[in-house]
């Protein structure tokens, strides 16, 4: 439900901000007042397209918020898929800079234009005369026959495998697609598998032998320089070794005279080990270092094979080699083995569609039976409002058919859709309710139908614009008896200029223009209960009511 909403700069309103009650929500004024100012402003945090010639000062941003309630709406999996916090207290924000740039964001969360107004169709329901809404669309058709049909988790059960059907039915069509092409190139990914086995590649080999080749290429280099280090370390007459047993010499002979000369003696004694290991391992090296031409041919050979093979499929590792070998290996699998797999899937996808056709099968036998109370209640609510001699038929027909159910296939709601054909006068042919019913007629016919879904099922926020044109007398309040037992399980907010209407309210809203100045200003203030009377009294006889309008009108708000 919309708990709150404020306006800044749009249109006639400078500053303006509205609490909403649960449940029927009145709002009257005169003709020009501005309540289609508010409803203007309320359409831009659901979406619509903003122009800044409607601000109230050109030189400052329009910013309008409000703020839902939405925790009975379900709508966790919105907010999860498009990366937003959850809060059961939901804020829609929309601020137009002068320049006619727009910002939309939720819960504070910059977001994208049809992001907005996807969330906000699912929280406010706007209907005026002259618009048809959702009334013709056959998703909103079939929800209210499932609506009353009570089979919530029969559908969503539904829904779920459909779902999963379809993900299996594209998979098919994708093993299919592989096995098939699988097949076509069997011999040339035969070919490149078997190249790459004989080839026994290891992922490190290519950086060892390279490692190895270097060292074989500059083998005598290696060895002359491991041979002077030798003898400069240990063998000539001047070597590191001999000079540093000759110092250790001299320090040991004095150490007894001074106790640090001993310390540095025994440092000396394990630096001379340490280079006498180094020395050893030098001259090690040396012996193991020896020319191979042999050797460097077959890792020449060795490493040629890796980079013509590297070149020839375009990767750059062995690494890279070794998993294309093992994808060609899946391909070869798919081509011979495929036929099974897609054999089993097969099987599968036909045991999901007998189950689906089972449950399709009990959803369009639940709709069926749903139907003849839905037209029976529809069309007495329209005869209390007026319309007695209206015609209402609701078909049942196939998916993606005009025919019954059964001779179509599978949907995402079932094996069937609906198709609901009206006439508002009597003598007339059944057809679309768009093509046969004037605005006013539609407007008391969608009060209908919400009216007996909001029975079964949470609806979002509805908004009546002044669709009580047309009526009067008795059926005025008729009308409005059925928007106050619709508030009873939806917010409903009402523009209205008949008393009888306005009576029914929770809360009363006045919408009036206020002059200061050279400046006109739109103002909003919820009535209490004697100006209730008041207001009432003037919608009934004009602006200085008289005692028997006064009273007419405690007798329209008595309980």
């Amino acid at each position: 439900m919309l708990q709150k909403l404020s306006i800044s700069n749009y249109a006639l309103i400078d500053d303006l901000e509205i609490s909403f009650d649960s449940g029927l929500n009145i709002l009257t004024g005169e003709t020009g007042a501005g309540k289609s100012i508010i409803l203007g402003a309320l359409s831009l945090i659901l979406g619509q397209r903003a122009e800044s010639r409607y601000f109230f000062n050109q030189q400052k941003k329009c910013v309008i918020e409000g703020t839902f309630k939405i925790d009975s709406f379900h709508l966790k999996s919105f907010f999860e898929e498009n990366d937003l916090d959850y809060e059961a207290e939901t804020v829609l924000r929309r601020e137009i800079a002068a320049d006619g740039k727009s910002r939309a964001f939720i819960n504070d969360t910059p977001v994208n234009l049809p992001s907005l107004k996807l969330l906000g169709e699912r929280l406010i329901d706007i209907h005026s005369q002259h618009a048809t809404l959702e009334i013709n669309d056959p998703e909103f058709q079939l929800l209210v026959v499932d609506s009353v049909a009570k089979h919530d988790e029969l559908l969503t059960d539904y829904r779920a495998k459909f779902k999963a059907y379809k993900k299996s039915t594209a998979k098919l069509t994708q093993l299919i697609e592989e096995s098939d092409k699988a097949k076509a190139d069997l011999d040339y990914y035969q070919f490149q598998f078997d190249e790459l086995e004989r080839a026994s590649l290891d992922a490190d080999e290519q950086e060892k032998l390279e490692q190895e080749l270097y060292a074989l290429n500059n083998a005598e280099e290696i060895k002359r320089n491991l041979l002077s280090a030798t003898y400069l370390m240990n063998d000539g007459d001047a070597a590191a070794l001999v000079q540093l047993r000759e110092a250790n010499q001299q320090l040991a002979s004095i150490e007894k005279f001074n106790p640090q000369v001993e310390e540095l003696q025994q440092r000396l004694n394990s630096a001379i080990i340490e280079l006498k290991d180094i020395a050893a391992e030098v001259e090690n090296i040396e012996q193991r270092t020896h020319t191979n031409e042999e050797r460097a041919v077959d890792i020449n050979v060795r490493l040629s094979l890796i980079y013509n093979l590297q070149k020839k499929h375009r990767l750059n590792s062995n690494t890279e080699l070794l998993q294309l070998q093992s994808e060609l290996s899946d391909k070869i699998q798919q081509a011979i083995f495929g036929d099974e797999a897609i054999e089993q899937l097969k099987q599968q996808i036909e045991l999901d569609k007998k189950e689906l056709e089972q449950l399709a099968g009990q959803l369009s036998a639940n709709r069926a039976k749903a139907i003849p109370a839905i037209e029976t209640n529809i069309l007495q609510s329209l005869a209390e409002m007026g319309m007695a001699n209206a015609g209402l038929k609701i078909e049942q027909l196939a998916v993606g058919h005009n025919s019954p159910p059964n001779g179509g296939g599978l949907g995402a709601n079932g094996i069937d859709t609906v198709r609901f054909l009206f006439s508002a006068n009597k003598g007339h042919a059944l057809a679309e309710m768009s093509k046969v019913a004037s605005g006013g007629e539609l407007s008391r016919l969608m009060l209908s139908i919400k009216s007996l879904v909001a029975k079964n099922t949470a609806l979002p926020t509805i908004i009546f614009d002044e669709i009580d044109t047309g009526v009067s007398g008795e059926v005025a309040n008729k009308v409005g008896q059925i928007m106050e037992q619709l508030a009873n399980n939806l917010q409903v907010i009402t523009i209205t200029h008949l008393p009888q209407i306005a009576s029914k309210g929770q809360s009363h809203y006045f919408v009036y223009k206020d002059d200061e100045g050279a400046t006109t200003y739109t103002r909003i203030k919820q009535l209490n209960e004697p100006e209730r009377v008041l207001e009432i009294a003037k919608m009934l006889s004009g602006d200085k009511p008289g005692e028997s309008a006064l009273q007419n009108a405690r007798e329209l708000l008595a309980p």
